[in-house]
């Protein structure tokens, strides 16, 4: 689903047969101005989206455009300016900070994290743990907060997870099974294959030719001799409850990678309003 048509099932989604609130209180022809309120500091995301949004509902309303995606806002702060038809800035109000509000706060969120793992060489990533549909903007706010996307979907990476192996009857055979599914239908997709201890990391060694391994729940001990084991010859990611407290330590144990899952299901959304002027 592109943006547009996101925005516009969520138009439809709110508005339905007409927003009466407006429609019964305020003349058709009012004009009004309105301006985007900050009142939480954090990393600003989303302003690109409202502005899509306003443009769907009515396209002779005037966007004045005053801080852009990934700036540091504080309380106090106006975003942008909206201006035209007062029913036409009432229609789109809530879905423009629904957007802005949750791709905010993931944006301040990723940012957060980034910092505390900037100075060494490993990214953080996003995960497909995102809220069905809003998929591309929850992943845009991770990339506006610092941060990295994973895949995207099923469809642009293989990644082969406990289960795939599990049914697949093991590492050899679901690493070899992927190499010909992918010669046989002629796709260049990068492979990754999930590691739950060493064990499995020498296995997949031994089978090679995987572009990333994923270390998953390991302690910093086993994680540090699976870097080592693994060297230059794919790329290694750390995942599995790893939070704030602890992302700092895995990061020092010289991973390329670290996938958190909480940059999307796990945050609070900025506080930001829409108010008359």
């Amino acid at each position: 689903m592109t943006i547009d048509q996101l925005i516009k099932t969520a138009l439809q989604e709110d508005i339905g047969d007409g927003d009466h609130s407006s429609l019964s209180c305020i003349p058709k022809d009012a004009v009004g101005r309105a301006k985007l309120l900050v009142k939480e500091p954090g990393i600003l995301a989303g302003v690109n989206i409202a502005k899509q949004v306003f443009k769907q509902v009515d396209p002779l309303l005037t966007f004045e455009q005053i801080l852009n995606d990934g700036d540091v806002i504080k309380p106090g702060d106006i975003a942008f300016y909206v201006e035209g038809s007062s029913q036409s800035i009432l229609k789109g109000e809530r879905l423009a900070l629904n957007f802005m509000q949750r791709m905010s706060g993931i944006a301040t969120h990723t940012n957060e994290l980034v910092k505390l793992v900037g100075d060494l060489p490993c990214k953080l990533l996003d995960t497909r743990k995102t809220t069905p549909g809003l998929r591309e903007i929850e992943k845009l706010a991770v990339k506006i907060g610092g941060g990295s996307n994973h895949r995207f979907g099923l469809y642009d990476m293989i990644m082969l997870k406990d289960n795939h192996i599990d049914y697949a009857g093991g590492i050899s055979q679901a690493i070899n099974k992927t190499k010909e599914y992918l010669a046989e239908n002629n796709k260049k997709l990068k492979i990754e294959v999930e590691a739950r201890d060493l064990d499995e990391v020498k296995q997949i060694l031994q089978v090679g030719g995987v572009d990333r391994i994923m270390l998953d729940n390991f302690n910093y001990t086993d994680l540090k001799k699976a870097v080592e084991l693994i060297g230059v010859s794919s790329e290694t990611e750390a995942s599995g409850g790893i939070t704030r407290d602890t992302l700092r330590n895995y990061a020092e144990c010289g991973v390329n990678f670290i996938s958190v899952g909480a940059l999307t299901h796990q945050i609070n959304s900025l506080d930001l309003s829409l108010k008359a002027v």
